[in-house]
């Protein structure tokens, strides 16, 4: 990543959108094109959408990837929790049986 803020132009939805960021051009395109997608998808579902809707509608979906990813990544972080729990609970046994 680079310490330098750029302005990136991208393209969502047919409008051009200057991104100020210091992340990668390839990372902020790659992003917009996902945005991109996204609002696609809708809009061909929904057709009769304004693009404001349509971007809101966009957003939650977006939003909501997002929180089941999370979602799935803290109950994976739990079961690693528990695991390594449970493999210092045996052991703590096994030296407690070595130490006798």
């Amino acid at each position: 990543m680079s310490l330098n803020k750029a302005t990136i132009k991208v393209h969502i939805y047919g409008e051009e959108y200057p991104i100020k960021s210091e992340a990668e051009f390839a990372y902020v395109e790659k992003v917009a094109l996902y945005v991109d997608k996204k609002m696609k998808e809708v809009s061909e579902k929904l057709p009769q959408y304004s693009p404001a809707r349509v971007a809101v509608l966009a957003a939650l979906n977006i939003a909501d990837e997002l929180y089941k990813e999370r979602e799935e990544k803290e109950k994976q972080l739990s079961e690693v929790e528990k695991k390594a729990s449970n493999l210092l609970e045996w052991l703590d046994h096994k030296l407690e049986e070595v130490e006798l």
